[in-house]
């Protein structure tokens, strides 16, 4: 495997940072997952423009610009042979001192991974996944802005731990006020009464490229979509749910702290989120 690493592509096991990059000493940089669809990068613009708002909410100056970090994603999955697939790309503050402040850190590091994922078993698609809220609550939206996807991602790590505990794959995340926030990766989306409700983004959700791609996909199928506060109660007694994300793509949610959401079963309008979204990924994405 050869991974991209500040502009060289080097093999697996000699892709390194230094132990005083601020990155791994203090989760200070920022990440984009991004998927690959038969040879095409699905979303590729829109994962650079949040990486960019990522780095200027932390501000971390990004040493590639917007073109040449498209030209290292591409060149990165054609050097491994990848036709589908997940890149993952990391921007870190580079190397310093030891201590939180970011002065004198630098250059950036970039590290480019393109590799094959399976977030959950294919059998989940057809039968649904069931989740657990847990106690760990999502960092409040004014203590660190969800938006920023940043290399501490312990908060979700913690949350995932303590389902996986109990026996579930995943967990449903609350916020300070009791709200729906998200899961561990992935949006949260119910349909109740014929609307699609999703939380806003001030509830601690992520701005999820997936998540826009629904809401759009919503619009082509004359379904309402609606960013609203929703608590658990929503989710329990709701007709259909499903989670979004980019490993997720598109999954269904058939139950929810043990509660069965609608028929237990993936809902109709749930199968056609899933039918639309895979018809458009290559249509949405850049070839290599």
């Amino acid at each position: 495997m050869k991974i991209y690493l500040n502009g060289d592509l080097v093999e697996k096991d000699k892709a390194m940072v230094s132990v005083f990059d601020h990155g791994l000493l203090y989760g200070d940089g920022v990440f984009e997952g991004i998927r690959l669809y038969d040879h095409c990068v699905f979303k590729l613009d829109e994962h650079l423009e949040r990486l960019e708002y990522s780095a200027k909410a932390i501000l971390l100056e990004l040493p590639l610009n917007r073109q040449q970090l498209a030209d290292a994603v591409c060149e990165t999955c054609r050097a491994n042979n990848l036709s589908n697939g997940y890149v993952r790309l990391v921007v870190t503050r580079g190397v310093g001192h030891l201590g939180l402040s970011p002065d004198g850190c630098g250059p950036p590091s970039v590290i480019i991974i393109a590799d094959d994922i399976q977030l959950y078993p294919q059998e989940l698609y057809e039968t649904g996944l069931k989740i657990i809220s847990v106690p760990t609550r999502r960092i409040n939206a004014s203590a660190l802005p969800p938006a920023v996807k940043s290399l501490n991602y312990l908060n979700n790590i913690l949350a995932k731990i303590e389902a996986k505990k109990v026996g579930f794959q995943e967990a449903l995340m609350l916020n300070d006020k009791g709200e729906i926030a998200e899961c561990t990766g992935d949006n949260v989306f119910v349909l109740s009464k014929g609307v699609l409700y999703t939380p806003p983004l001030d509830a601690g959700s992520l701005r999820g490229i997936t998540r826009a791609s629904v809401m759009d996909i919503a619009q082509d199928l004359g379904i309402k979509c609606r960013e609203q506060a929703l608590t658990r109660y929503d989710l329990w007694t709701a007709e259909e749910c499903f989670l979004t994300g980019t490993a997720a793509e598109v999954i269904p949610c058939v139950e929810v702290d043990h509660r069965r959401v609608g028929s237990g079963e993936p809902g109709e309008i749930t199968r056609k989120f899933i039918s639309k979204f895979r018809e458009n990924v290559c249509e949405d994405g850049v070839k290599l």
